[in-house]
């Protein structure tokens, strides 16, 4: 009996406990408002909200106020949110940058020739949909959700939580409260034309601050008694102010939102609202700023909100570290009309019962945004009986046609102007076909047709046309005609047309593995001869080739981190044979390199590359030719620093070269580079190739990465010869 007293007392004292707080805790609302950059105030409102004991009970966000919202309300402190931010490279974020490495040979080729893309559909030029897909910013959210990504319900968050989307088509907002939370917080902060809309549950949505900035009346409903509403939006400028495009765009959003804002500040019960008029929604790099004025906004409320502290205080627990692999039972794909689930698997790079990181998820999907053939990409991670399954939906790009442009000038080719016409599926669910027609001084052409298979192997067929006339002191023959003719330098006109056709497979999922056969046409005339015919060289070339590449250079021309390494190796079986000398020989030739970031902005690039013939045949004008610097390498015509252009010839080669270079300020570049080179006939067939290097050379430059291309001037030289050159060189070589 004695027992039963005391647990009666326990139940009572219990209850009256819960009464009393139920009495004198209400339940706090946090309502957070979209602003872009200015939304980083919000943290600070959170570090002085959690300092001073108050526990946040649910929260509604919108645009930047869903993104911060949405994390808190997964379990992160406000410190823990600082620090996600202020590590956060925003203007990757604004880009959707995709690293190098996760596009494919063509891909990088690709990006690494235009300047100006533009769909061409119907025979009219569009511009694109939104400057990024959001893709950055949903990588980067799903990677830190990962611990609530079962949660599909957001009331059962650690707090519950909503975010705001606008219905774009009809102008309504949209509450999201289910789903996957990355994919919800990605829709809501979809900010018009900057990023691309989010498909979600048949609705085509933007940034909900276009409807509903400050969804206090959505809190409310939830349960709150007590609201504190944190206002980030602009206030009405004046046309000073009022100096770009997204000051303007702000602007007409506040105007639509003046006299709702007037009625929902009056029914938040502690308003804060810090000054960022010196800021704009694109102020990321100024973040610390903000959130320091966040901090002194909500202090300037610290009365109010400490009335409404909790009895016994509130400590907010640090969220610990978990880890964040994936175990993916099985991959779902959405249905689709051009590309097989063949060919999207090779490009995500993981399969059923796969076990994969965060960093292998964001390495597969940035692979399928830079194919540039789906207009939107979105997945979601769901739990069925213990096991995951990754839900892949894309939507497929309506443009498969597009216009290209780029420019370059080199010591060699001289200028020229670059136009591309690109069109995919033509033939096939996974082709492109794309021509580059270079015009200047010297024309030049290259046709590409390729299937993409994916994990199987994809098979292209090439066309190349190069050309250039340039004086050089080599004639292709050891100087035998330069010596006849008594001269030093011969002008010559250099005709090549090379037809291909190649198989290739991805190998360990890092390297090209390819086999081909080539068929070339080989002219090299000089009308400086004395004699009647003025061609050096005029014949067919049939010949099969193989090679391997892996290519993880993070800039072609400015790395700062990455390796090269590639083999090939080709047979000439047969010819035309217009110098009736021909008989058949094959060409082997290797490169690796490797890039480093040793201190701060010093980066140190390091390569070497060989090649030489098998056999006792040789055409004279593949010979390995070194010299100048800018251009495109074509055929074994290669660059060398204190040599003009095409200034060695060998048919055998040997070349080490190192590179320092120090990044001044962003994408400003200084550098030095050291080349030593072994050049001869038959130059690995005995140890001569060990000795000292016959020939060497120096460059001090200085280089910006531009929207075209690097733009270069070099200064070169070579202690073998009387003088120097300076080498200048803009745009993508092509």
């Amino acid at each position: 009996m004695k027992y039963k007293i005391i647990l009666l007392l326990m139940v009572l004292f219990s209850w009256t406990m819960n009464a009393q707080d139920s009495v004198r805790r209400p339940k706090i609302g946090l309502v957070l408002s979209g602003g872009g950059a200015k939304g980083f105030a919000h943290i600070g409102v959170l570090k002085v909200l959690e300092e001073n004991g108050i526990k946040v009970d649910y929260i509604g966000g919108t645009s930047m106020g869903a993104i911060i919202g949405g994390l808190y309300a997964s379990g992160y402190n406000a410190t823990q949110i600082d620090s996600i931010f202020r590590s956060t490279d925003f203007d990757a974020l604004l880009q959707d940058y995709l690293p190098r490495a996760a596009k494919n040979f063509y891909g990088k080729r690709s990006d690494e020739l235009y300047a100006l893309t533009l769909p061409f559909d119907n025979f009219k030029i569009g511009i694109p949909r939104a400057y990024s897909k959001g893709l950055y910013n949903f990588n980067l959210m799903s990677r830190l959700l990962h611990r609530v990504r079962h949660v599909d319900d957001f009331n059962k968050l650690p707090i519950p939580f909503f975010c705001i989307a606008t219905d774009i088509e009809t102008g309504e907002e949209v509450l999201l409260n289910k789903g996957y939370l990355p994919m919800a917080i990605r829709a809501s902060s979809a900010l018009p034309s900057l990023f691309s809309p989010v498909e979600l549950d048949g609705k085509l949505l933007v940034d909900g601050g276009v409807a509903n900035n400050y969804p206090i009346e959505e809190v409310r409903k939830m349960g709150a008694d007590i609201i504190i509403g944190v206002d980030v939006q602009d206030g009405l400028k004046d046309r000073k102010a009022l100096n770009d495009a997204t000051r303007i765009l702000g602007q007409i959003s506040t105007i639509g939102q003046k006299e709702i804002m007037k009625r929902k500040r009056a029914e938040t019960d502690i308003y804060i609202k810090p000054e960022l008029n010196e800021f704009s929604v694109l102020s990321f790099s100024e973040g610390g700023d903000i959130i320091a004025k966040g901090e002194a906004a909500a202090k300037a409320q610290l009365e109010r909100i400490k009335s409404i502290v909790h009895p016994t205080g509130y400590k907010r627990p640090d969220l610990g570290r978990e880890n964040d692999s994936l175990c993916i039972h099985s991959v779902s794909i959405n249905k689709l009309d051009n590309y097989t689930r063949a060919y999207v698997l090779g490009k995500l790079g993981f399969k059923n019962q796969s076990m994969i990181s965060y960093d292998d998820l964001k390495r597969g999907i940035d692979n399928l945004s830079a194919t540039q053939n789906f207009s939107s990409i979105s997945y979601s991670i769901h739990e069925t009986d213990g096991e995951e399954e990754f839900r892949l939906n894309l939507v497929e790009n309506p443009s498969r046609t597009m216009l290209r442009f780029g420019l370059h000038y080199d010591g060699l080719y001289k200028s020229g102007v670059l136009t591309n016409f690109t069109h995919k599926r033509l033939l096939f669910k996974n082709d492109v076909i794309s021509l580059d027609v270079g015009l200047g001084d010297n024309t030049r052409y290259n046709l590409d047709y390729y299937v993409d298979n994916g994990f199987y192997f994809s098979f292209g067929l090439r066309s190349r046309y190069n050309q250039f006339n340039s004086n050089i002191n080599t004639d292709f023959s050891n100087g035998d005609i330069l010596q006849v003719l008594g001269l030093n330098t011969i002008n010559i006109d250099f005709f090549d047309l090379s037809n291909q056709v190649y198989v290739q497979t991805l190998f360990m999922q890092k390297f090209i593995l390819g086999i081909g056969a080539e068929m070339k046409y080989l002219q090299v005339r000089s009308e400086t001869l004395p004699t009647a015919d003025k061609t050096f060289e005029k014949s067919r070339y049939f010949s099969t080739l193989a090679y391997l590449k892996y290519d993880s250079y993070d800039n072609k021309y400015f790395p700062k981190i990455g390796w090269l390494a590639s083999a090939d190796f080709q047979s000439y079986l047969s010819s035309t044979n217009y110098n009736h000398d021909f008989s058949p020989y094959s060409i082997l030739k290797a490169e690796a390199g490797i890039a480093r970031t040793l201190y701060r902005k010093f980066t140190v690039k390091g390569s070497a590359e060989a090649g030489g013939t098998i056999g006792d045949g040789g055409v004279p004008y593949f010979n390995f030719i070194l010299g100048g610097f800018g251009f495109q390498p074509v055929d074994n015509i290669k660059p060398f620093y204190g040599y003009d252009f095409l200034g060695i010839s060998g048919d055998s080669y040997l070349k080490v070269e190192g590179t320092l270079d120090y990044e001044i300020f962003r994408k400003n570049h200084l550098n030095f580079t050291a080349n030593f080179a072994q050049v001869g006939n038959g130059l690995f067939r005995d140890a001569d190739w060990i000795s000292s290097p016959k020939y060497t050379g120096y460059a001090f430059g200085y280089g910006m990465e531009t929207i075209i291309g690097p733009i270069e001037i070099k200064y070169s030289w070579s202690p073998e010869l009387p003088k120097g050159f300076v080498w200048f060189n803009v745009g993508f070589a092509f």
